[in-house]
């Protein structure tokens, strides 16, 4: 069965829209611009930019269809099969930098992939997902968000949620560090288990449930005072986001090795963010709560329905 590439790309064109309205309501102020592009090689994209904003200081939100003849290493080392076939990927993928320390960056992204198309047998996949990373530990926002994470996948099959669940603390982890990047998640990859129209399903239903889960609490948090110490904290840990974005990010390392547009590819990076040698939060404090007893892998809903 030949998978429906067009209806894929439609449904990502609407989602990148719904989310930079959603956004932009939000924010208040902030607007999105975009900046369309072509790649040499084949495809392209729509890169949504929002600087400046009331509530985000930046936020990116980007589609891209990208086509090629030769897969880079980082797509086929785990499928020798499909090396040296034609191939075609589709995203959408965003990042959100909050102004205010006491709101949460977030990361989402709903993507296909494809190889062989117009053969006999040809792979496919889809993958994606969400994560949250604070930098002050909240456990109402880190149980609404994996509560909202359970109800998106309920509904094809119990065990999914459990299973990305881990995927997302196992691949948002900073090795080099020993750390978690924040409270995970749902993260998937490969996934095409369920036939093409149940996997596709399942995929909306992740992109479509992320600006729920995600806009409340920014809406609870948005308003909270802070100064210099915890934007100090907040850009300190934002260096945290970019090694781990530069350093293990397989998205990153495909969108490169596929000559991939530089820009698009880097919007996910902070307008901000220091290294300060050494530095480590107060035991105790709130800056040093968030690694001594929140940034920790657990069954965050426990019993709640």
């Amino acid at each position: 069965m030949q998978p429906d590439t067009a209806a894929v790309k439609a449904y990502l064109l609407e989602l990148q829209d719904s989310i930079c309205a959603a956004l932009e309501s939000e924010d208040g102020s902030g607007r999105f611009g975009s900046d369309a592009w072509e790649r040499a090689e084949g495809g392209g994209g729509r890169t949504r930019i929002l600087s400046g904003g009331a509530v985000f200081e930046k936020a990116g939100v980007a589609f891209s269809h990208v086509v090629g003849t030769a897969l880079p290493p980082s797509a086929s080392v785990r499928r020798p099969d499909i090396a040296g076939k034609g191939w075609s990927a589709l995203g959408v993928s965003l990042v959100i930098h909050p102004r205010n320390p006491f709101v949460p960056t977030s990361h989402a992204n709903v993507r296909f992939f494809a190889a062989g198309l117009g053969g006999a047998a040809p792979a496919w996949w889809f993958g994606g997902g969400w994560d949250l990373t604070p930098y002050y530990g909240f456990e109402e926002d880190a149980v609404d968000w994996h509560r909202a994470a359970r109800d998106a996948v309920a509904r094809f099959g119990a065990p999914l949620y459990g299973r990305f669940k881990k995927a997302c603390d196992d691949y948002f982890f900073l090795k080099h560090r020993g750390e978690p990047r924040g409270v995970g998640g749902l993260f998937f990859d490969d996934f095409d288990e369920l036939g093409f129209e149940r996997s596709f399903a399942l995929a909306r239903s992740v992109g479509d449930a992320f600006i729920g889960a995600y806009r409340p609490i920014v809406a609870r948090r948005k308003g909270t005072l802070y100064g210099e110490r915890e934007r100090e904290h907040q850009l300190r840990r934002r260096g945290r986001y970019v090694e781990f974005n530069l350093l293990q990010d397989r998205g990153t390392l495909f969108g490169l090795q596929s000559g991939g547009r530089t820009e698009s590819i880097l919007m996910s990076l902070p307008p901000l963010v220091r290294w300060d040698y050494s530095a480590e939060p107060t035991q105790g404090s709130p800056e040093g709560r968030l690694l001594e007893a929140f940034l920790k892998p657990r069954e965050w809903l426990g019993g709640s329905r």
